[in-house]
Protein backbone atom coordinates (compact mmCIF):
# COMPACT_ATOMS: atom_id res chain seq x y z
CA UNK A 1 0.00 0.00 0.00
CA UNK A 2 3.00 2.35 0.75
CA UNK A 3 4.19 2.00 -2.84
CA UNK A 4 1.09 2.86 -4.69
CA UNK A 5 0.27 5.87 -1.90
CA UNK A 6 3.61 6.64 -3.01
CA UNK A 7 3.46 6.52 -6.67
CA UNK A 8 -0.31 8.79 -6.49
CA UNK A 9 1.39 11.21 -4.29
CA UNK A 10 4.60 11.51 -7.11
CA UNK A 11 2.47 11.72 -10.12
CA UNK A 12 1.95 15.17 -11.86
CA UNK A 13 -1.07 15.46 -13.80
CA UNK A 14 -0.13 17.84 -16.05
CA UNK A 15 1.61 15.51 -18.23
CA UNK A 16 -1.41 13.40 -18.00
CA UNK A 17 -4.07 16.02 -19.13
CA UNK A 18 -1.79 16.84 -21.53
CA UNK A 19 -1.61 13.28 -22.91
CA UNK A 20 -5.51 13.10 -23.15
CA UNK A 21 -5.56 16.18 -24.59
CA UNK A 22 -3.10 15.27 -27.55
CA UNK A 23 -5.18 11.89 -28.03
CA UNK A 24 -8.46 13.37 -28.19
CA UNK A 25 -7.17 15.62 -30.91
CA UNK A 26 -5.62 12.93 -32.80
CA UNK A 27 -9.19 11.10 -32.39
CA UNK A 28 -11.05 14.29 -33.41
CA UNK A 29 -9.01 14.53 -36.69
CA UNK A 30 -9.30 10.79 -37.58
CA UNK A 31 -13.01 10.99 -37.04
CA UNK A 32 -13.26 14.42 -39.83
CA UNK A 33 -10.67 12.29 -41.73
CA UNK A 34 -12.72 9.83 -42.16
CA UNK A 35 -16.03 11.52 -42.38
CA UNK A 36 -14.40 13.57 -45.17
CA UNK A 37 -13.84 10.36 -47.14
CA UNK A 38 -17.44 9.00 -46.30
CA UNK A 39 -19.11 11.90 -47.54
CA UNK A 40 -17.08 11.90 -51.11
CA UNK A 41 -18.08 8.18 -51.44
CA UNK A 42 -22.07 9.29 -51.27
CA UNK A 43 -21.32 11.28 -54.45
CA UNK A 44 -22.97 14.19 -53.01
CA UNK A 45 -21.68 17.50 -51.48
CA UNK A 46 -21.84 19.71 -48.47
CA UNK A 47 -24.78 21.95 -48.17
CA UNK A 48 -24.45 26.07 -46.79
CA UNK A 49 -23.12 25.70 -43.92
CA UNK A 50 -24.27 27.73 -41.08
CA UNK A 51 -21.95 28.20 -38.39
CA UNK A 52 -21.79 28.83 -34.69
CA UNK A 53 -19.89 31.28 -32.73
CA UNK A 54 -19.02 29.61 -29.44
CA UNK A 55 -17.02 26.16 -29.36
CA UNK A 56 -19.34 22.70 -29.85
CA UNK A 57 -21.67 25.56 -31.37
CA UNK A 58 -22.98 25.87 -27.87
CA UNK A 59 -24.95 29.02 -28.91
CA UNK A 60 -26.80 27.52 -31.69
CA UNK A 61 -28.12 25.45 -28.94
CA UNK A 62 -29.10 28.08 -26.46
CA UNK A 63 -30.55 29.51 -29.34
CA UNK A 64 -32.79 26.99 -30.44
CA UNK A 65 -33.60 26.58 -26.71
CA UNK A 66 -34.58 30.45 -26.43
CA UNK A 67 -36.45 30.37 -29.82
CA UNK A 68 -38.70 27.75 -28.39
CA UNK A 69 -39.61 29.44 -25.23
CA UNK A 70 -40.76 32.55 -26.72
CA UNK A 71 -42.35 30.54 -29.94
CA UNK A 72 -40.51 32.08 -32.48
CA UNK A 73 -38.94 28.67 -33.90
CA UNK A 74 -40.81 29.55 -37.40
CA UNK A 75 -38.31 33.23 -37.10
CA UNK A 76 -35.02 30.84 -36.18
CA UNK A 77 -35.44 28.72 -39.06
CA UNK A 78 -36.68 31.24 -41.35
CA UNK A 79 -33.36 33.59 -40.35
CA UNK A 80 -31.22 30.12 -40.56
CA UNK A 81 -32.09 29.81 -44.46
CA UNK A 82 -32.12 33.60 -44.84
CA UNK A 83 -28.59 33.72 -43.84
CA UNK A 84 -27.26 30.83 -46.01
CA UNK A 85 -29.45 31.76 -49.30
CA UNK A 86 -30.60 28.54 -49.32
CA UNK A 87 -33.35 26.11 -48.73
CA UNK A 88 -31.39 23.12 -47.27
CA UNK A 89 -28.72 24.04 -44.33
CA UNK A 90 -26.54 22.52 -42.50
CA UNK A 91 -23.93 23.51 -38.72
CA UNK A 92 -22.52 21.39 -36.37
CA UNK A 93 -23.91 20.68 -32.68
CA UNK A 94 -21.08 19.22 -30.47
CA UNK A 95 -19.29 17.80 -33.33
CA UNK A 96 -22.41 16.07 -34.90
CA UNK A 97 -23.86 17.72 -38.27
CA UNK A 98 -26.91 18.34 -38.39
CA UNK A 99 -28.84 19.16 -41.46
CA UNK A 100 -32.11 21.49 -41.53
CA UNK A 101 -34.25 21.74 -44.97
CA UNK A 102 -37.25 22.84 -46.39
CA UNK A 103 -37.16 21.90 -50.19
CA UNK A 104 -40.10 19.70 -51.39
CA UNK A 105 -37.73 18.02 -53.03
CA UNK A 106 -35.58 16.71 -50.37
CA UNK A 107 -38.51 16.07 -48.17
CA UNK A 108 -39.92 13.73 -50.69
CA UNK A 109 -36.40 11.57 -50.55
CA UNK A 110 -37.21 11.04 -46.95
CA UNK A 111 -40.43 10.93 -47.26
CA UNK A 112 -41.18 8.10 -50.10
CA UNK A 113 -38.31 8.04 -52.59
CA UNK A 114 -35.46 6.89 -50.71
CA UNK A 115 -37.94 6.00 -48.19
CA UNK A 116 -35.53 3.08 -46.65
CA UNK A 117 -32.27 5.41 -46.68
CA UNK A 118 -34.14 7.31 -43.71
CA UNK A 119 -36.06 6.80 -40.82
CA UNK A 120 -36.68 7.40 -37.22
CA UNK A 121 -33.63 6.26 -35.77
CA UNK A 122 -32.30 4.47 -32.57
CA UNK A 123 -31.77 8.00 -31.02
CA UNK A 124 -35.57 9.58 -31.82
CA UNK A 125 -37.01 5.78 -30.22
CA UNK A 126 -34.91 6.24 -27.15
CA UNK A 127 -36.04 9.72 -26.52
CA UNK A 128 -39.42 9.25 -27.22
CA UNK A 129 -39.77 5.77 -25.65
CA UNK A 130 -40.97 6.81 -21.77
CA UNK A 131 -44.27 8.76 -23.38
CA UNK A 132 -44.65 6.57 -26.82
CA UNK A 133 -42.89 3.34 -26.52
CA UNK A 134 -42.34 1.20 -29.52
CA UNK A 135 -45.42 2.61 -31.37
CA UNK A 136 -45.93 3.83 -35.06
CA UNK A 137 -44.21 7.05 -34.48
CA UNK A 138 -40.96 5.69 -33.08
CA UNK A 139 -39.97 3.01 -34.72
CA UNK A 140 -38.71 1.67 -37.99
CA UNK A 141 -38.84 -1.69 -40.19
CA UNK A 142 -40.87 -4.36 -39.36
CA UNK A 143 -41.79 -2.90 -35.88
CA UNK A 144 -43.24 0.06 -37.46
CA UNK A 145 -44.79 -2.15 -40.16
CA UNK A 146 -46.35 -4.24 -37.66
CA UNK A 147 -48.20 -1.07 -35.73
CA UNK A 148 -49.16 0.47 -38.87
CA UNK A 149 -51.19 -3.14 -40.03
CA UNK A 150 -52.38 -3.34 -36.59
CA UNK A 151 -54.05 0.03 -36.65
CA UNK A 152 -54.95 0.34 -40.21
CA UNK A 153 -58.37 -1.49 -39.63
CA UNK A 154 -59.51 0.43 -36.90
CA UNK A 155 -59.58 3.23 -39.65
CA UNK A 156 -61.84 2.43 -42.45
CA UNK A 157 -64.71 4.18 -43.78
CA UNK A 158 -67.19 2.31 -41.86
CA UNK A 159 -65.70 4.02 -38.22
CA UNK A 160 -64.72 6.89 -39.94
CA UNK A 161 -68.33 7.92 -40.83
CA UNK A 162 -69.75 7.16 -38.10
CA UNK A 163 -70.75 10.50 -36.65
CA UNK A 164 -72.53 10.12 -33.10
CA UNK A 165 -69.42 10.36 -31.00
CA UNK A 166 -68.79 13.67 -32.06
CA UNK A 167 -72.01 14.55 -31.72
CA UNK A 168 -72.58 13.48 -28.12
CA UNK A 169 -69.73 15.65 -26.96
CA UNK A 170 -70.35 18.67 -29.67
CA UNK A 171 -74.26 18.99 -27.37
CA UNK A 172 -72.06 18.80 -24.20
CA UNK A 173 -69.76 21.66 -25.88
CA UNK A 174 -72.61 23.76 -26.87
CA UNK A 175 -73.09 24.03 -23.23
CA UNK A 176 -69.61 24.45 -22.33
CA UNK A 177 -69.81 27.42 -24.63
CA UNK A 178 -73.16 28.83 -23.49
CA UNK A 179 -71.50 29.36 -19.83
CA UNK A 180 -68.06 30.52 -20.70
CA UNK A 181 -66.53 26.90 -20.61
CA UNK A 182 -66.33 26.93 -17.16
CA UNK A 183 -66.50 23.13 -16.75
CA UNK A 184 -68.22 23.15 -13.11
CA UNK A 185 -71.26 25.40 -14.92
CA UNK A 186 -71.19 22.84 -17.44
CA UNK A 187 -72.32 20.19 -15.86
CA UNK A 188 -74.67 22.27 -13.38
CA UNK A 189 -76.31 23.07 -16.74
CA UNK A 190 -76.78 20.08 -18.08
CA UNK A 191 -77.92 18.51 -14.70
CA UNK A 192 -80.23 21.17 -15.00
CA UNK A 193 -81.55 20.28 -17.92
CA UNK A 194 -82.19 16.93 -17.60
CA UNK A 195 -84.13 17.58 -14.39
CA UNK A 196 -86.18 19.72 -16.47
CA UNK A 197 -85.48 22.80 -14.95
CA UNK A 198 -83.81 26.00 -17.23
CA UNK A 199 -80.23 26.78 -16.78
CA UNK A 200 -79.83 31.00 -15.91
CA UNK A 201 -77.88 31.21 -19.44
CA UNK A 202 -78.56 29.10 -22.26
CA UNK A 203 -76.87 30.98 -25.17
CA UNK A 204 -73.06 31.10 -26.29
CA UNK A 205 -74.78 35.03 -27.98
CA UNK A 206 -71.86 37.07 -27.86
CA UNK A 207 -70.37 35.81 -25.01
CA UNK A 208 -66.25 35.91 -25.26
CA UNK A 209 -64.66 32.68 -24.69
CA UNK A 210 -61.32 30.98 -25.35
CA UNK A 211 -62.26 28.57 -28.13
CA UNK A 212 -58.97 26.91 -28.18
CA UNK A 213 -59.33 25.88 -24.53
CA UNK A 214 -62.55 24.63 -25.02
CA UNK A 215 -61.56 22.33 -28.49
CA UNK A 216 -58.80 20.83 -26.51
CA UNK A 217 -61.31 19.34 -23.85
CA UNK A 218 -63.71 18.35 -26.26
CA UNK A 219 -61.36 16.35 -28.66
CA UNK A 220 -59.81 14.58 -25.76
CA UNK A 221 -62.90 13.95 -24.61
CA UNK A 222 -63.98 12.28 -28.29
CA UNK A 223 -60.38 10.72 -28.79
CA UNK A 224 -60.99 8.90 -25.00
CA UNK A 225 -64.17 7.88 -25.71
CA UNK A 226 -63.35 6.46 -29.41
CA UNK A 227 -60.00 4.99 -27.71
CA UNK A 228 -61.44 3.45 -24.18
CA UNK A 229 -65.33 3.29 -24.42
CA UNK A 230 -65.49 6.17 -21.94
CA UNK A 231 -63.96 9.68 -22.33
CA UNK A 232 -62.51 12.11 -19.53
CA UNK A 233 -65.38 14.41 -19.37
CA UNK A 234 -63.16 17.47 -19.14
CA UNK A 235 -65.64 19.83 -20.67
CA UNK A 236 -67.60 18.79 -17.24
CA UNK A 237 -64.71 18.27 -14.30
CA UNK A 238 -62.78 21.17 -13.29
CA UNK A 239 -59.58 20.09 -12.83
CA UNK A 240 -58.22 17.40 -15.43
CA UNK A 241 -54.81 15.95 -13.95
CA UNK A 242 -55.16 13.61 -16.63
CA UNK A 243 -54.78 16.30 -19.59
CA UNK A 244 -52.68 18.36 -17.68
CA UNK A 245 -50.03 15.31 -17.41
CA UNK A 246 -50.34 15.37 -20.83
CA UNK A 247 -49.36 18.57 -22.20
CA UNK A 248 -46.52 19.15 -19.74
CA UNK A 249 -45.05 15.24 -20.57
CA UNK A 250 -45.53 17.50 -24.63
CA UNK A 251 -44.05 20.45 -23.62
CA UNK A 252 -41.32 18.61 -22.23
CA UNK A 253 -40.84 15.74 -24.96
CA UNK A 254 -40.60 18.74 -27.73
CA UNK A 255 -37.43 20.18 -25.80
CA UNK A 256 -35.37 16.75 -25.24
CA UNK A 257 -36.03 16.12 -29.21
CA UNK A 258 -34.90 19.92 -30.10
CA UNK A 259 -31.82 19.82 -27.93
CA UNK A 260 -30.82 17.04 -29.82
CA UNK A 261 -26.82 15.55 -28.07
CA UNK A 262 -27.59 18.36 -25.29
CA UNK A 263 -31.10 16.68 -24.03
CA UNK A 264 -29.52 14.91 -21.12
CA UNK A 265 -29.15 18.64 -19.66
CA UNK A 266 -33.14 19.01 -19.93
CA UNK A 267 -34.59 18.93 -16.04
CA UNK A 268 -37.33 15.78 -16.34
CA UNK A 269 -38.69 15.75 -12.86
CA UNK A 270 -42.61 17.16 -14.24
CA UNK A 271 -42.25 14.56 -16.97
CA UNK A 272 -41.86 11.74 -15.08
CA UNK A 273 -44.78 12.66 -12.84
CA UNK A 274 -46.43 13.28 -15.94
CA UNK A 275 -45.98 9.70 -17.45
CA UNK A 276 -46.89 8.47 -14.05
CA UNK A 277 -50.05 9.94 -13.97
CA UNK A 278 -50.84 9.25 -17.74
CA UNK A 279 -50.32 5.44 -17.15
CA UNK A 280 -52.39 5.28 -14.02
CA UNK A 281 -55.08 6.34 -16.24
CA UNK A 282 -55.35 4.23 -19.12
CA UNK A 283 -53.53 1.01 -17.54
CA UNK A 284 -57.12 0.17 -15.64
CA UNK A 285 -58.67 0.17 -19.33
CA UNK A 286 -55.95 -2.46 -20.53
CA UNK A 287 -56.17 -4.07 -17.47
CA UNK A 288 -60.35 -4.44 -18.42
CA UNK A 289 -60.09 -5.11 -22.21
CA UNK A 290 -57.63 -8.03 -21.25
CA UNK A 291 -59.77 -9.44 -18.73
CA UNK A 292 -62.22 -10.27 -21.96
CA UNK A 293 -62.30 -13.72 -23.13
CA UNK A 294 -61.35 -13.79 -26.72
CA UNK A 295 -65.15 -14.46 -27.86
CA UNK A 296 -66.36 -11.55 -25.96
CA UNK A 297 -64.43 -9.09 -27.33
CA UNK A 298 -65.19 -10.29 -31.08
CA UNK A 299 -68.65 -9.86 -29.80
CA UNK A 300 -68.44 -6.51 -28.88
CA UNK A 301 -66.97 -5.63 -32.10
CA UNK A 302 -69.90 -7.51 -34.46
CA UNK A 303 -72.50 -5.46 -32.11
CA UNK A 304 -71.06 -2.08 -32.58
CA UNK A 305 -70.60 -3.14 -36.42
CA UNK A 306 -74.36 -3.86 -36.73
CA UNK A 307 -75.51 -0.86 -34.93
CA UNK A 308 -76.31 -2.80 -31.56
CA UNK A 309 -73.37 -1.61 -29.36
CA UNK A 310 -71.14 0.99 -29.31
CA UNK A 311 -67.31 0.45 -31.37
CA UNK A 312 -64.06 1.12 -28.87
CA UNK A 313 -60.71 1.19 -30.35
CA UNK A 314 -58.57 -0.71 -27.17
CA UNK A 315 -61.16 -3.62 -27.48
CA UNK A 316 -60.31 -3.88 -31.51
CA UNK A 317 -56.81 -3.45 -30.42
CA UNK A 318 -57.00 -6.36 -28.06
CA UNK A 319 -58.42 -8.79 -30.55
CA UNK A 320 -54.99 -9.01 -32.89
CA UNK A 321 -52.72 -8.56 -29.36
CA UNK A 322 -52.96 -9.57 -25.50
CA UNK A 323 -49.22 -7.60 -25.07
CA UNK A 324 -50.52 -4.87 -22.67
CA UNK A 325 -47.32 -2.82 -24.02
CA UNK A 326 -48.54 -3.01 -26.99
CA UNK A 327 -51.85 -1.96 -26.24
CA UNK A 328 -50.60 0.72 -24.06
CA UNK A 329 -47.84 2.52 -26.42
CA UNK A 330 -50.42 2.87 -29.72
CA UNK A 331 -53.23 4.11 -27.69
CA UNK A 332 -50.30 6.84 -26.53
CA UNK A 333 -49.71 7.38 -30.22
CA UNK A 334 -53.45 7.48 -31.47
CA UNK A 335 -54.59 9.38 -28.52
CA UNK A 336 -51.82 12.29 -29.69
CA UNK A 337 -52.34 12.08 -32.96
CA UNK A 338 -56.75 12.26 -32.44
CA UNK A 339 -56.41 14.94 -29.69
CA UNK A 340 -53.67 17.37 -30.24
CA UNK A 341 -53.65 17.87 -34.25
CA UNK A 342 -57.57 17.71 -34.47
CA UNK A 343 -58.07 20.23 -31.42
CA UNK A 344 -55.23 22.68 -32.66
CA UNK A 345 -56.54 22.67 -36.35
CA UNK A 346 -59.93 23.39 -35.11
CA UNK A 347 -58.29 26.37 -33.20
CA UNK A 348 -56.55 27.97 -36.19
CA UNK A 349 -59.61 27.60 -38.41
CA UNK A 350 -61.69 29.59 -35.80
CA UNK A 351 -58.78 31.97 -35.38
CA UNK A 352 -59.18 32.62 -39.18
CA UNK A 353 -62.49 32.96 -39.82
CA UNK A 354 -63.31 35.19 -37.06
CA UNK A 355 -61.25 37.70 -38.67
CA UNK A 356 -62.69 36.88 -42.59
CA UNK A 357 -66.59 37.52 -41.74
CA UNK A 358 -66.85 37.13 -46.21
CA UNK A 359 -65.17 33.82 -45.60
CA UNK A 360 -68.02 32.80 -42.81
CA UNK A 361 -70.43 33.99 -44.77
CA UNK A 362 -69.83 32.04 -48.17
CA UNK A 363 -69.44 28.80 -45.62
CA UNK A 364 -72.92 29.16 -44.35
CA UNK A 365 -74.43 29.09 -47.33
CA UNK A 366 -72.44 26.11 -48.59
CA UNK A 367 -74.08 24.62 -45.33
CA UNK A 368 -77.76 25.98 -45.80
CA UNK A 369 -77.78 24.34 -49.06
CA UNK A 370 -76.42 20.98 -48.08
CA UNK A 371 -77.95 20.67 -44.58
CA UNK A 372 -80.07 23.26 -43.83
CA UNK A 373 -79.68 26.07 -40.80
CA UNK A 374 -80.85 25.86 -37.57
CA UNK A 375 -84.42 27.08 -36.96
CA UNK A 376 -85.14 26.19 -40.73
CA UNK A 377 -87.40 23.40 -41.98
CA UNK A 378 -84.45 21.23 -44.16
CA UNK A 379 -82.19 22.03 -40.82
CA UNK A 380 -80.86 18.12 -39.83
CA UNK A 381 -77.32 16.66 -38.70
CA UNK A 382 -74.62 16.58 -41.89
CA UNK A 383 -73.90 13.31 -43.24
CA UNK A 384 -70.44 11.64 -44.20
CA UNK A 385 -71.24 12.17 -47.53
CA UNK A 386 -72.56 15.72 -47.12
CA UNK A 387 -69.04 16.86 -45.42
CA UNK A 388 -66.85 15.17 -48.55
CA UNK A 389 -69.38 16.92 -51.09
CA UNK A 390 -68.85 20.61 -49.51
CA UNK A 391 -66.19 22.25 -51.47
CA UNK A 392 -65.84 25.28 -49.97
CA UNK A 393 -65.51 23.48 -46.47
CA UNK A 394 -62.72 21.36 -47.98
CA UNK A 395 -60.99 24.31 -48.87
CA UNK A 396 -61.02 26.15 -45.55
CA UNK A 397 -59.72 22.97 -43.93
CA UNK A 398 -56.99 22.83 -46.38
CA UNK A 399 -56.03 26.54 -46.05
CA UNK A 400 -55.83 26.10 -42.56
CA UNK A 401 -54.11 23.16 -42.66
CA UNK A 402 -51.38 24.99 -45.61
CA UNK A 403 -50.88 27.78 -43.40
CA UNK A 404 -50.98 25.89 -40.00
CA UNK A 405 -49.61 22.34 -40.43
CA UNK A 406 -50.38 20.22 -37.50
CA UNK A 407 -47.05 19.04 -37.05
CA UNK A 408 -44.87 21.93 -38.26
CA UNK A 409 -41.34 20.49 -37.97
CA UNK A 410 -40.44 17.06 -37.87
CA UNK A 411 -36.85 14.94 -37.75
CA UNK A 412 -35.56 11.61 -39.81
CA UNK A 413 -32.65 9.92 -39.42
CA UNK A 414 -30.15 8.39 -41.62
CA UNK A 415 -30.17 4.72 -41.21
CA UNK A 416 -27.22 4.66 -44.40
CA UNK A 417 -24.80 6.70 -45.74
CA UNK A 418 -27.04 8.35 -48.52
CA UNK A 419 -27.75 11.72 -50.35
CA UNK A 420 -30.53 14.18 -50.18
CA UNK A 421 -31.43 15.26 -54.41
CA UNK A 422 -30.98 19.64 -53.62
CA UNK A 423 -28.97 21.92 -51.82
CA UNK A 424 -25.39 20.53 -52.35
CA UNK A 425 -22.60 22.71 -54.39
CA UNK A 426 -22.09 26.51 -54.80
CA UNK A 427 -26.02 27.00 -55.86
CA UNK A 428 -27.37 24.41 -54.10
CA UNK A 429 -28.33 22.56 -57.21
CA UNK A 430 -26.29 19.47 -56.56
CA UNK A 431 -27.18 16.25 -54.03
CA UNK A 432 -25.98 16.35 -50.63
CA UNK A 433 -23.69 14.27 -48.78
CA UNK A 434 -25.31 12.50 -46.07
CA UNK A 435 -23.81 9.80 -43.34
CA UNK A 436 -25.12 7.65 -41.00
CA UNK A 437 -27.16 8.61 -37.95
CA UNK A 438 -27.25 11.96 -39.95
CA UNK A 439 -30.79 14.19 -38.28
CA UNK A 440 -32.49 16.23 -40.92
CA UNK A 441 -34.42 18.21 -39.80
CA UNK A 442 -37.21 18.74 -42.02
CA UNK A 443 -40.38 22.07 -41.88
CA UNK A 444 -43.92 21.52 -43.25
CA UNK A 445 -44.77 25.24 -41.86
CA UNK A 446 -41.92 26.60 -43.60
CA UNK A 447 -42.90 24.88 -47.11
CA UNK A 448 -46.09 25.94 -46.95
CA UNK A 449 -45.12 29.53 -46.47
CA UNK A 450 -42.74 29.29 -49.26
CA UNK A 451 -43.38 32.55 -51.56
CA UNK A 452 -41.71 31.42 -54.33
CA UNK A 453 -43.92 28.19 -54.99
CA UNK A 454 -46.75 30.03 -55.34
CA UNK A 455 -48.38 32.08 -58.74
CA UNK A 456 -47.92 35.74 -58.02
CA UNK A 457 -51.77 35.87 -58.87
CA UNK A 458 -52.50 34.61 -55.56
CA UNK A 459 -52.75 36.10 -52.07
CA UNK A 460 -49.27 35.40 -50.05
CA UNK A 461 -48.76 32.67 -48.58
CA UNK A 462 -49.20 33.95 -45.37
CA UNK A 463 -52.92 35.19 -45.97
CA UNK A 464 -55.62 32.87 -45.31
CA UNK A 465 -57.56 33.16 -48.54
CA UNK A 466 -60.01 29.49 -48.89
CA UNK A 467 -60.46 31.25 -52.15
CA UNK A 468 -57.12 30.13 -53.52
CA UNK A 469 -58.10 26.92 -53.42
CA UNK A 470 -61.39 27.61 -55.78
CA UNK A 471 -58.90 27.42 -59.19
CA UNK A 472 -55.26 26.48 -57.63
CA UNK A 473 -54.07 23.21 -56.92
CA UNK A 474 -50.32 22.86 -55.16
CA UNK A 475 -47.83 20.69 -57.35
CA UNK A 476 -46.69 17.12 -55.87
CA UNK A 477 -44.91 17.63 -52.30
CA UNK A 478 -45.48 21.35 -51.97
CA UNK A 479 -48.37 20.58 -50.01
CA UNK A 480 -48.23 17.49 -47.19
CA UNK A 481 -49.74 18.25 -43.99
CA UNK A 482 -50.52 14.69 -42.92
CA UNK A 483 -46.76 13.73 -44.70
CA UNK A 484 -46.81 11.41 -47.07
CA UNK A 485 -45.63 8.06 -48.27
CA UNK A 486 -45.63 5.13 -46.72
CA UNK A 487 -45.87 7.03 -43.36
CA UNK A 488 -48.64 9.18 -44.43
CA UNK A 489 -51.20 9.63 -41.48
CA UNK A 490 -53.61 6.85 -41.27
CA UNK A 491 -55.89 8.92 -39.05
CA UNK A 492 -56.33 11.79 -42.08
CA UNK A 493 -59.94 11.09 -42.73
CA UNK A 494 -61.48 10.29 -39.30
CA UNK A 495 -59.05 14.01 -38.16
CA UNK A 496 -60.50 15.78 -41.55
CA UNK A 497 -64.12 14.06 -40.51
CA UNK A 498 -64.00 15.17 -37.11
CA UNK A 499 -62.98 18.98 -37.87
CA UNK A 500 -65.88 19.32 -40.72
CA UNK A 501 -68.41 18.14 -38.47
CA UNK A 502 -67.45 20.28 -36.12
CA UNK A 503 -67.56 23.48 -38.33
CA UNK A 504 -70.49 23.02 -39.95
CA UNK A 505 -72.61 22.03 -36.85
CA UNK A 506 -70.99 25.58 -35.28
CA UNK A 507 -72.31 27.37 -38.44
CA UNK A 508 -75.17 25.98 -38.50
CA UNK A 509 -76.26 27.53 -35.15
CA UNK A 510 -74.16 30.51 -35.34
CA UNK A 511 -74.34 33.29 -37.28
CA UNK A 512 -70.82 35.03 -37.33
CA UNK A 513 -67.88 34.98 -35.11
CA UNK A 514 -65.69 38.06 -33.83
CA UNK A 515 -62.25 37.91 -32.91
CA UNK A 516 -61.36 39.38 -30.09
CA UNK A 517 -57.64 38.74 -30.52
CA UNK A 518 -56.73 42.24 -31.81
CA UNK A 519 -56.01 42.97 -27.78
CA UNK A 520 -53.89 40.21 -27.18
CA UNK A 521 -51.62 38.97 -30.13
CA UNK A 522 -51.87 42.55 -31.79
CA UNK A 523 -53.10 41.43 -35.17
CA UNK A 524 -49.97 38.33 -35.43
CA UNK A 525 -51.17 34.99 -34.45
CA UNK A 526 -47.91 33.80 -31.86
CA UNK A 527 -47.38 30.06 -33.22
CA UNK A 528 -46.77 27.59 -30.44
CA UNK A 529 -44.63 24.10 -31.65
CA UNK A 530 -44.28 21.78 -28.87
CA UNK A 531 -45.18 18.79 -30.96
CA UNK A 532 -48.37 19.98 -32.60
CA UNK A 533 -48.79 23.88 -33.68
CA UNK A 534 -51.27 25.52 -31.99
CA UNK A 535 -51.84 29.37 -30.78
CA UNK A 536 -49.87 30.48 -27.66
CA UNK A 537 -52.77 33.08 -26.52
CA UNK A 538 -55.50 30.77 -27.15
CA UNK A 539 -58.38 31.99 -29.38
CA UNK A 540 -60.45 34.36 -27.69
CA UNK A 541 -63.91 34.91 -29.70
CA UNK A 542 -67.73 35.88 -29.55
CA UNK A 543 -70.06 33.77 -31.15
CA UNK A 544 -73.46 35.35 -32.30
CA UNK A 545 -76.42 33.12 -33.44
CA UNK A 546 -79.01 35.05 -35.78
CA UNK A 547 -81.26 37.58 -35.16
CA UNK A 548 -85.10 36.59 -33.97
CA UNK A 549 -86.33 38.75 -36.78
CA UNK A 550 -84.37 36.90 -39.04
Amino acid sequence: MGLIEDSFSSLSWKPVLLVAAVCYAIYAVYCRIDERIRLRRTGGLMAAYYPGKLPYSLDLIYRTLKAAAEHKNRENWNSIFKSVNSHTAEFRVLTRRIIFTEDHDNIKAILATQFQDYGKGEPFHREFEPFLGDSIFTTDGSRWHASRQLLRPQFIKDRVSDLHTFENHLQTLFVAMSVGGDAGATAAAIAARAEGSSPVNVSANGRVIDICDLFFRYTLDVATDFLLGKDTQSLTIPRQEFAEAFNEVQRIQSLISRTGPANSFIPRGSYNRGLRVIDEFINPFIDRALLLPPDELEKNIHDSDEGDGRYTFLHALAQFTRDRKVLRDQLMAVLIAGRDTTAATLSWAIYELSRKPECVKRLRAEIAQYVGLEGHAEYRNPTYADLKAMKYLQHVLNETLRMYPAVPFNVRLALHDTTLPRGGGPDGSEPVAVLKDTPIGYSTLLLHRRADLYPSNLPHPDEFSPERWDHWQPKPWQFIPFNGGPRICIGQQFALTEMGYVLVRLFQKFERVVSHMDAIDGGTARLKADIVLQPVDGVKVAFFEPSKAQ
